[in-house]
């Protein structure tokens, strides 16, 4: 299986394995392109994958929508910018940026973001929880989609957090995929199951917002 977001994945397998404890999970980080070939030569059974709002699907993967996000800016609570309500693309060049490599969805919308334009100094990182890492380390900043930072470890640890692009309104979505040809086995079919299950139950969850910045220490009483 491919995994594209911790808050999610970790409490489906948490719950996969105590109904198959003797079943194995292999759980692989990838770009698109490799998700689905792996997913059509029969390689992993199911992959969470981010679409744009208006992408096309593949036609020969069955696609099942789990979560829908904004794209938002991932960075350290300390930041300059975390003191910001939204954060601008001008404000995004002035930071050290941190990319998603070439084949990520969020590689493509950080170029379409910045429509050319370049960032005073940029990584690249192999997906977002290397991006997420690269954070909390305070080497940068970096473009997410919200579910994959809102509930993640080191956002309830407070070493990251995040704030909504200004000016944006592009929906990404968070898909399960697996193939439509072959026997899907029972083990399969339970985890896409508890995928969906566990979907449902963190839409209806009221989400507990990006933390706020640093308060500025108090003046001393004259």
């Amino acid at each position: 299986m491919f995994a594209a977001t911790v808050p999610l994945l970790v409490p489906a397998i948490r719950e996969f394995h105590a109904l198959h404890p003797a079943t194995e999970v292999e759980v692989i980080a990838a770009q698109q392109s490799v998700i689905h070939r792996s997913l059509l030569e029969g390689g992993v059974d199911l992959g969470l994958v981010n679409y744009l709002e208006g992408d096309d699907l593949a036609p020969d993967l069955h696609t099942t929508e789990l979560l829908r996000g904004r794209p938002v800016v991932c960075l350290r609570p300390d930041s300059p910018l975390a003191s910001l309500e939204s954060v601008g693309v001008d404000d995004l060049l002035r930071e050290p940026l941190i990319v998603m490599r070439s084949g990520y969805l969020m590689h493509r919308f950080t170029h379409r973001l910045l429509k050319g334009r370049v960032p005073s100094f940029s990584y690249s990182a192999d997906g977002a929880e290397m991006g997420k890492l690269m954070v909390a380390e305070g080497l940068g900043v970096t473009v997410l989609p919200d579910y994959s930072v809102v509930g993640d470890p080191l956002e309830r640890t407070g070493a990251i957090t995040c704030r909504p692009l200004a000016g944006d309104s592009t929906t990404v979505l968070l898909v399960v995929q697996r193939s439509r040809s072959g026997s899907v086995t029972r083990a399969a079919r339970d985890l896409h199951r508890i995928f969906v299950e566990r979907a449902e139950a963190h839409r209806t969850v009221p989400p507990a917002g990006p933390a706020p910045s640093p308060a500025a220490p108090a003046s001393p009483d004259p």
